[in-house]
């Protein structure tokens, strides 16, 4: 799964070094193998699965199938249609903001939020408050690669997060 990532320098930004995990779930033996090592990590500790926006869509619809829960999409701002409850966050390259419908998630909800990449922490813990405004308890906070450089686990650490790769 380690040799299927991709890194592209500069993007989206001069000195970022960007890491792409679209040709590990491009590869189902590769998608399947994080599917089946996330979930098992948090067996049973679940209701629901939440993913942001975009990749983390991917990781977190085929997580919820696989354990026959519902999946939450947590989206970038302007992109869903209801009243949303609405979290600004930094980026390492700005700032952005993720949205989430008021009425997706019923109170007491346990949700495992699922991404691809961990790094400062800042689009995780937006999604964590988010589902925390709506009455849910984020379950924990599962990611595919984290890069251990950045503060990301640190900003995070109220939560537990599964990260199945480390550079």
């Amino acid at each position: 799964m380690n040799g299927l990532c991709a890194t592209v320098v500069d993007y989206p930004s001069e000195g970022i070094v960007f890491k792409d995990l679209t040709p590990v779930f491009a590869d189902g033996a590769a998608l399947k193998e994080v599917v089946d090592a996330i979930v098992e990590k948090f067996a049973g500790t679940f209701d629901a699965v939440a993913g942001v926006e975009a990749r983390g869509f991917l990781l977190a619809a085929a997580a919820a199938y696989a354990t026959g829960t519902g999946v939450i999409t947590i989206r970038k701002a302007g992109k869903l249609p209801r009243e949303v409850y609405a979290q600004n966050y930094s980026l390492e390259y700005g700032e952005a903001t993720l949205e989430l419908h008021q009425d997706d998630v019923p109170a007491g909800t346990r949700v495992l939020i699922l991404d691809d990449v961990l790094a400062t922490g800042g689009t995780l813990g937006a999604a964590a408050a988010l589902l925390e405004r709506t009455g849910a308890h984020v379950a924990g906070i599962g990611v595919v690669l984290e890069i251990d450089a950045l503060p990301g686990r640190a900003n995070l650490a109220v939560h537990n997060v599964v990260s199945l790769l480390h550079v």
